[in-house]
């Protein structure tokens, strides 16, 4: 039985990465078109509605508990691959939340560096002693004291994160300048012998496939143009910016009207009250976080505490629970 006492309220399931037996090698956390349809069949064709009814039964209030949609991050090639044909399959129409830098030319790194440390190393853990390397200069264990209560906090909220991933993330988003990241990874490439550019074509959406998305009656939203994956450190100005390029950007791809573009997810999870109020400005009516938590830390009441932070579960913990 998919629903519980610990998730008997409508949300979203996000998915992220599918591997096949030809592109799309498995990585950490990716699931495959068998998985999918074991997904499905778990919580029940039954409860999973498609984007625009999910969206409508929201606005009326009127979404039952046992009420779910299919929500997609990120622009990433293999849902195109391996997970589209199954939705068509099922008419489940879903929710596609793409930045859009992609559509310019300048996809962000973190799909790339995700790539490059799964398939060129033995292990994860491989990549983080080889990463760690780097960064011998920088006090690691001052760091990770310093973060001992984020550290502890991303653990009980991300039980599929190893502390080795939490400690990595930490790393990457405080620790690192972007530049500094990047550096590092760009040095690691150059050893293993990897050529990014490549890699682009296999590993991203183009405007094509935005615009068949489109046309099977998918629901594309935002999820701002850069992908900062601490968006919520951004000042005013430049959160706005984000989610306006993201939006003019889609409307003009799709050749849609800015008003009809009115749902998003929040990049790696990360907003605030800014975010918030720039969203609704736009006319965004529905967006999704990544907790099935309540988050007092962004002024949170309850799960789904307002129109623009429904709780949503990473499709990773659904198999999680299917296999055990």
């Amino acid at each position: 039985m998919y629903f519980t006492k610990n998730n008997d309220f409508h949300h979203g399931i996000m998915f992220h990465h599918f591997h096949d037996d030809k592109i799309h090698p498995k990585s950490q956390g990716s699931i495959s078109k068998d998985d999918f349809y074991k997904l499905i069949k778990f919580i029940g064709k039954k409860n999973i509605l498609s984007a625009n009814d999910y969206l409508e039964k929201f606005k009326k209030n009127k979404l039952k508990k046992n009420e779910v949609c299919f929500t997609f991050d990120d622009a990433i090639k293999g849902q195109i691959d391996v997970a589209l044909p199954i939705l068509e399959e099922f008419k489940i129409k879903s929710f596609f939340f793409v930045y859009t830098s992609i559509f310019e030319g300048k996809p962000d790194n973190l799909e790339l560096f995700r790539y490059f440390r799964t398939n060129c190393f033995r292990s994860i853990d491989e990549f983080y002693n080889e990463f760690n390397k780097f960064i011998e200069e920088k006090n690691l264990e001052k760091f990770y004291k310093q973060q001992s209560s984020i550290i502890q906090l991303k653990r009980e909220r991300h039980p599929s994160y190893s502390l080795e991933d939490i400690k990595f993330r930490l790393v990457r988003d405080i620790l690192l300048t972007k530049n500094e990241y990047e550096k590092i990874i760009f040095n690691m490439m150059n050893e293993k012998n990897f050529s990014p550019e490549s890699f682009h074509e296999k590993l991203y959406f183009n405007k094509k496939d935005l615009k068949n998305l489109d046309s099977l009656g998918h629901t594309i939203g935002l999820h701002s143009h850069d992908h900062h994956t601490l968006i919520e450190k951004l000042p005013y100005n430049e959160q706005k910016e984000q989610y306006k390029k993201c939006i003019y950007s889609i409307s003009n791809i799709l050749g849609k009207p800015v008003k009809n573009i009115n749902t998003m997810s929040h990049p790696c999870g990360s907003y605030n009250q800014d975010t918030l109020e720039i969203l609704k400005d736009l006319g965004i009516e529905l967006g999704f976080k990544q907790m099935m938590f309540i988050e007092p830390e962004k002024g949170m009441k309850k799960i789904n505490n307002s129109s623009l932070e429904i709780a949503r579960v990473s499709h990773s913990l659904v198999m999680k629970t299917i296999n055990k």
